[in-house]
C-alpha cells in the first residue's frame, strides 16, 4: 500500500504492517526488538505521534504502535461507532493477534483509558507501564463537563467537522515548548480531509462523560496492576491533566517513578521526546 504524500519519510522512516482485527483493518509500527514496547496514541493523533520514542527506543524494544479505527492509516468496519470500549475491544484483538507478553505500554490521552480496559482485562500480558499525561477512571469535575458537553455536542459537531478543530486548534494548544512544522501539521491534517472523515475525533469528547460504565470498570480492575512497575512522565503545563490525576496514578502504583517534563503540554511526545526517551532507558 502505497504511503500518502502527507507523510514524510524523512519524518516517519518505519514500514507499514497491517492486522485484520475484528472486521477492523489495523495499521500499526513494528520496529526494533527486545520486549514489546506497546505505544498507545489518543484523540486526534495516530501513530506518528511516537515517531521520535521509536527511534530512540528500537535498539532496546520491539516498539509497536498502532492506530485506531478511524486515525492514522487504519480502517474501522462498517457500522462503527468509535467509542472508547470498541476500540478497546479492537485492542485487546490485536494484542491477542500479535501474542504479545511481558508488555511495557505507554499511554497518553484516550490511549490511557483504552489500554488500561485491556491491562485490567487481560493483566498477564503486562509487565510495566508508562504513564504519561491521562487517566483511567470517571470524571466529572466542571471544566470536564464543560468540555465534554461543548465538544461532544451540536457544537463541536460543527466545530471539529467542519473546521477539523482538534487538529488545527488542539493540537498547537497542546504543545508548549515547540512550535510544530508545517510537514508535522499536515501530517496529523492527514488522516481528516473531510467531514466525515472526522466523525472519530468528534466521538471522544462527548464520550468522556457518556464512557461513565466503560471508566468505572477500568477503574475496579487496576488494584490487579499495583505491583507492575511504572514510569509516569508528565507535562506540567497541560490543562486537561493537571498535578490532581498525576497523584492519583502515583498512589495506583506504589511502585512508582515520576518524570517531570517541565513545561511541557498535553502532547508530551511533540514536546518532550528526548526526556522521555531518556527517561525510559534510565528506568528500565
Amino acid at each position: 500500500m502505497s504511503r500518502p504524500d502527507w507523510v514524510p519519510e524523512h519524518l516517519y522512516p518505519f514500514e507499514s504492517h497491517y492486522a485484520e482485527v475484528g472486521g477492523a483493518r489495523i495499521h500499526y509500527v513494528d520496529e526494533g526488538s527486545g520486549p514489546p514496547l506497546l505505544l498507545l496514541h489518543g484523540n486526534p493523533t495516530w501513530s506518528f505521534l511516537y515517531r521520535d520514542i521509536v527511534k530512540g527506543l528500537s535498539d532496546r524494544y520491539r516498539c509497536i504502535a498502532p492506530d485506531h479505527p478511524g486515525f492514522g492509516f487504519s480502517a474501522a468496519p462498517p457500522g462503527y461507532g468509535f467509542t472508547p470500549a470498541e476500540h478497546a475491544a479492537i485492542l485487546e484483538q490485536f494484542v491477542g493477534e500479535l501474542d504479545l507478553s511481558g508488555v511495557t505500554m505507554m499511554v497518553q490521552d484516550w490511549g490511557g483509558p483504552i489500554g488500561f480496559s485491556v491491562a485490567v482485562r487481560q493483566p498477564d500480558r503486562f509487565a510495566a507501564f508508562v504513564i504519561g499525561n491521562t487517566w483511567a477512571w470517571p470524571r466529572s469535575d466542571p471544566g470536564t463537563q464543560v468540555f465534554s458537553r461543548a465538544l461532544g455536542g451540536p457544537v463541536g459537531r460543527y466545530l471539529i467537522g467542519q473546521h477539523n478543530l482538534f487538529v488545527e486548534r488542539i493540537i498547537p494548544a497542546g504543545v508548549r515548548r515547540v512550535k510544530l512544522p508545517a510537514a508535522v501539521m499536515d501530517a496529523y491534517r492527514g488522516p481528516f480531509p473531510t467531514p466525515e472523515s472526522r466523525r472519530p475525533v468528534y466521538v471522544f469528547p462527548k464520550e468522556i462523560l457518556a464512557s461513565r460504565p466503560f471508566l468505572t470498570e477500568i477503574e475496579a480492575g487496576l488494584p490487579k496492576l499495583a505491583d507492575r512497575p511504572a514510569l509516569i512522565v508528565w507535562g506540567t503545563k497541560d490543562v486537561a491533566f493537571r498535578a490532581a490525576e498525576r497523584r492519583r496514578w502515583e498512589d495506583v502504583f506504589p511502585g512508582h517513578r515520576t518524570v517531570l517534563l517541565d513545561g511541557a503540554g498535553h502532547y508530551i511526545q511533540e514536546d518532550a521526546p528526548d526526556e522521555i526517551v531518556t527517561a525510559i532507558r534510565d528506568w528500565a
